[in-house]
């Protein structure tokens, strides 16, 4: 397992959000603050704050994307084409291997704004059978866009 696979499988099975732990584990490549990351990528968590909405490990790969190539204070639009082109590789790899990004097609409807629905997700394991799989996905899909 790559380095960055294995610290976003720590932080995920730590209890932190799919997209906190795709952005963490590239905060050594990026050197950008650890803490910063977490906070920054809470809410993108389950699709959006449970939002079920793009998957939240893709989230964090496009935080990450921005971080390498976005456009800063000053700059042309050069930065922003590059990293619309990044974010479209990550989107499309992502897709092709579970064919959508969407969080709520991902787990199959369950809706995790319930106590049903997060039950269900506990029952079945979709933490570990469905999200740390995606997960992975983004991580080893940033690992050659970044």
């Amino acid at each position: 397992m790559k380095a960055n696979t294995k610290i976003a499988m720590e932080k995920f099975l730590a209890g932190y959000n799919c997209a906190q732990a795709v952005l963490y584990a590239f905060c050594d490549d990026l050197q950008f603050d650890k803490d910063a990351a977490l906070k920054l990528a809470c809410g993108f968590g389950a699709g959006m704050a449970r939002k079920q909405e793009i998957c939240g490990a893709l989230s964090g790969g496009i935080i990450a994307i921005g971080l390498q190539y976005g456009r800063g204070e000053g700059q042309d639009r050069v930065p922003t084409e590059q990293t619309y082109r990044k974010v479209r590789e990550l989107i499309s790899r992502f897709e092709s291997i579970h064919g959508t990004s969407l969080c709520r097609t991902l787990l199959h409807g369950c809706d995790l704004n319930t106590l049903d629905g997060r039950q269900y997700f506990k029952d079945k394991d979709f933490l570990n059978t469905i999200c740390w799989v995606c997960v992975k996905t983004a991580v080893e899909a940033l690992e050659e866009i970044l």
